[in-house]
């Protein structure tokens, strides 16, 4: 398979998730400005789920355009990041339910993490057929962005069963960290 198959394949299953998190909001059975308020912890959740998909598909565009060639082992590794970010639709929905109930918060949390794990092994399956001296290995670099990612996320499961709010801050810390595109990758690249 080709690089861009595989970008195309990606920027697909993107763009479905992203569609089907927006068709899981129900539109309030009223039609005052007032009836939104029940609606908003649904649509907060999306925005975040929003944000993290367009975090992940950024990076992931960066990522792949720096890669010169693709293998078996990183299609695996990219279904892999796929898979877990497949499942933001439902942790979304759910936790849109109630943002302040243990469960889907730490939920939310474990697809964070393992999506975060996830995107760490796809870059270091690319990194393992590139030379030491391709853009895509210069670029990388110190990955302190990603490691402190998933401790975060690690630390924010447990802490959405006494704090559910501190988790979800966790969550919307390690997004904002995350909204500007790694600039290392497009510096090489542009070079």
């Amino acid at each position: 398979m080709t690089k861009g198959r595989l970008e195309a394949f990606s920027d697909g299953v993107f763009a479905v998730i992203i569609t089907i998190m927006v068709l899981n909001m129900k539109v309030p059975t009223e039609t005052s400005f007032e009836a939104l308020r029940s609606v908003l912890p649904v649509f907060l959740s999306y925005i975040l789920s929003f944000v993290y998909v367009g975090i992940y598909w950024n990076n992931h565009h960066h990522l792949l355009h720096a890669a010169q060639r693709v293998s078996g082992g990183v299609l695996w590794a990219n279904l892999h990041l796929l898979f877990w970010l497949s499942l933001a639709p439902f942790a979304t929905a759910w936790l849109g339910e109630d943002p302040q109930a243990t469960a889907p918060v730490a939920l939310y949390g474990v697809v964070l993490l393992f999506a975060g794990i996830a995107y760490y092994i796809l870059t270091r399956s690319l990194l393992r057929h590139h030379t030491k001296e391709s853009a895509l290995a210069i670029s990388i670099g110190r990955e302190r962005k990603e490691i402190a990612s998933v401790i975060i996320y690690a630390a924010a499961i447990p802490l959405a069963f006494v704090r559910p709010r501190f988790a979800c801050g966790c969550y919307v810390l390690v997004a904002v960290m995350w909204l500007l595109p790694d600039p290392r990758i497009e510096r090489q690249v542009h070079e």
